[in-house]
C-alpha cells in the first residue's frame, strides 16, 4: 500500500504542515527531525533495546498486550486523527486503528513461541537461537499511516528490537499519538520513537545510520530501489513493500452480478491510494458488454464526500499535487464510466473507469494511485494470465470464476504475492503479505513476521571427552 515520496533540490523545512485533504485546512504543524536528532534517537533506542531484549518473554508479551488494549481504548481518537490528516473514511479509519490493536496482540502471542531448534549432529549437540537485530527503522507511507506503521513495528518489538518510526511528512499525527500510547501502556522509554520529517533528510539519516540494523519501507518503487541501494553498502537488511498494478480477472462463468457489485471498492477504497487496488479490470470478451452494463450503475452509486460522514464510501486524495498527477493519466476524450465527486475545497477526484484504452496505455500499465481503473478484454485463460503478468509489478489481484480447477491454475500462474478468488481481500494480519517482481522484497504479517526481525545463531556443543 505504498505512498509516494518525492525528492527535490529545494531546502527542506524545519517543520511540516499537516493538511486536511477534505478541506485543505491546516490541521497541525509538526517539527522535522534533523539528522543530528536521528543520531541521538538511535543511541537512546540502542540502550533501551538491550534492556528490552533481556526482559523475560512473558513480560514483553504482557506489555505488548497492554499496548494493544490502550490502542483499543483510543480507537475513536486515532480514527478521528486519521480522518483529518489522511482523508480516510471514518469506517476505514476505525478498521485501521483496530488493525494496529490486533497486530500488537497477535505479535505478543508470538513472543514466547519465538524459539530455535535442536539439530541432530554427530559428536555433540547443535542448537539455534533467534536473536533480535537491535534497532529497526520503519518508514511508513501516507496512504495507510497507522496499519503499515504497526506492520513493521509490532513484530520488531515482539522479537526484542527497538523501533524508530518515520511517518510520511503529510501524515505524522497518528504515529506520534501511538508513541504516546506506548509509554502510557508501560513500554520502556525510547524503545519506540517516532521521528517526523522529510524522506530525503530524516529518512535518509535513518537508512544510512550504522546503528540501524534493518529498514522496513513501504512506498514507491523508485524510492524503494534507492533505499535498497543505500542499505546494500552496509549489507543492511531490508523489507520493501512497493508499487502495484493489480488485476481483477473476470471469467465468463463467474457470478457477474456479484463481481460487478464488488469491483468498485476493489480500486476505490482509500480513493484508490492503495498498491493492492485492482486497477486493471480484465474481463472475458464473451461477457465484456454485460459486465460493463452491470458496472456502470455500481460506479455511479459510490458515495464520495465528507470522510467523517458514516455513509461516505470514498474520500479525497491526499493533496492537490497528487490530484494533478492522477488527472494526468486520464485522457480528456477517453470513453469512461464516471462517478461524482464534491466541488469546492479539498482534493477530490471522481471514480473513473476507462473503457477504451490500449493494453499498453499508461493508465493501464502504470500505478496511477488514484480512483482510476482500466477495463481490458481477454479471450481465454491463457490470454488472461498473459495480460495479468504484463506488468513489472506483482503485489495482489483477484479472479472471479465458478471453476475450482481454473481458480487454482490461474492463481498459480499469476505472478503476485497475494491473490483472492471471488473476493478482493488482500490483507489479514495472520497471513503473509508481500509482492513479486518490483512490488517488493520480503513478507510482512503472518506467522513468520517475528522471525524476520531476528538473526539465527547456530551453536555446536561437543560431547566428546
Amino acid at each position: 500500500m505504498p505512498g509516494h515520496h518525492h525528492t527535490t533540490g529545494a531546502p527542506h523545512p524545519v517543520e511540516h504542515r499537516v493538511l486536511d485533504p477534505a478541506t485543505g485546512a491546516v490541521v497541525a504543524t509538526v517539527p522535522a527531525t534533523t539528522p543530528e536528532q536521528v543520531d541521538a534517537a538511535v543511541g537512546r533506542a540502542a540502550a533501551a533495546q538491550r534492556g528490552w531484549a533481556a526482559a523475560a518473554p512473558a513480560d514483553r508479551a504482557r506489555l505488548l498486550r497492554r499496548f494493544a488494549a490502550v490502542v483499543d481504548e483510543h480507537t475513536e481518537e486515532l480514527a478521528g486523527l486519521e480522518v483529518r490528516q489522511a482523508g480516510h473514511t471514518i469506517g476505514n479509519a476505525r478498521w485501521e486503528a483496530g488493525n494496529v490493536r490486533d497486530l500488537l496482540d497477535y505479535a505478543a502471542g508470538g513472543v514466547e513461541r519465538l524459539t530455535g531448534a535442536q539439530i541432530p549432529v554427530p559428536g555433540g549437540i547443535d542448537v539455534t537461537f533467534l536473536e533480535p537485530l537491535g534497532v529497526v527503522g520503519v518508514i511508513a507511507p501516507w496512504n495507510f499511516p497507522m496499519p503499515v506503521a504497526a506492520w513493521g513495528s509490532a513484530p520488531a518489538l515482539a522479537a526484542g528490537n527497538a523501533v524508530l518510526l518515520k511517518p510520511a511528512e503529510t501524515t505524522p499525527l497518528t504515529a506520534l499519538r501511538l508513541a504516546e500510547l506506548a509509554l502510557e501502556a508501560g513500554l520502556p522509554e525510547h524503545l519506540f520513537q517516532v521521528l517526523p520529517g522529510a524522506g530525503p533528510v530524516t529518512g535518509d539519516a535513518l537508512v544510512t545510520h550504522p546503528g540501524v540494523a534493518k529498514i522496513v519501507f513501504t512506498g514507491s518503487t523508485a524510492v524503494g530501489t534507492s533505499i535498497m541501494a543505500k542499505c546494500a553498502t552496509a549489507v543492511k537488511r531490508v523489507t520493501l513493500e512497493l508499487g502495484g498494478k493489480s488485476p481483477n480477472i473476470v471469467f465468463a462463468d463467474a457470478d457477474l452480478e456479484r463481481a460487478a457489485a464488488a469491483a468498485p471498492m476493489s480500486f476505490l477504497d482509500n480513493a484508490g491510494q492503495d498498491c493492492c487496488a485492482r486497477t486493471r479490470l480484465l474481463v472475458q470478451r464473451d461477457v465484456y458488454d454485460r459486465f460493463l452494463a452491470l458496472l456502470e450503475p455500481a460506479i455511479a452509486a459510490v458515495t464520495v464526500g465528507d470522510p467523517a460522514d458514516e455513509a461516505t464510501e470514498m474520500g479525497p486524495l491526499i493533496s492537490a499535487g497528487h490530484r494533478e498527477r492522477v488527472r494526468s493519466y486520464v485522457p480528456e476524450d477517453a470513453p469512461a464510466l464516471r462517478g461524482s465527486a464534491p466541488e469546492g475545497p479539498g482534493f477530490w477526484y471522481p471514480p473513473t473507469v476507462l473503457t477504451g484504452l490500449a493494453p499498453d496505455a499508461p493508465a493501464a500499465t502504470e500505478e496511477v494511485f488514484g480512483p482510476v481503473a482500466a477495463v481490458l478484454p481477454f479471450t481465454d485463460e491463457e490470454d488472461a494470465v498473459r495480460l495479468a503478468n504484463a506488468t513489472p509489478y506483482g503485489l495482489s489481484g483477484s479472479l472471479w470464476t465458478r471453476d475450482v480447477g481454473r481458480a487454482l491454475r490461474v492463481s498459480r500462474a499469476v505472478a503476485a504475492g497475494n491473490l483472492s478468488v471471488n473476493s478482493h481481500s488482500s490483507v489479514r494480519y495472520w497471513t503473509p503479505f508481500g509482492g513479486y517482481k518490483r512490488s517488493g522484497i520480503g513478507r510482512e504479517l503472518g506467522p513468520g513476521a517475528l522471525a524476520a526481525f531476528t538473526e539465527t545463531k547456530n551453536v555446536f556443543i561437543s560431547t566428546e571427552d
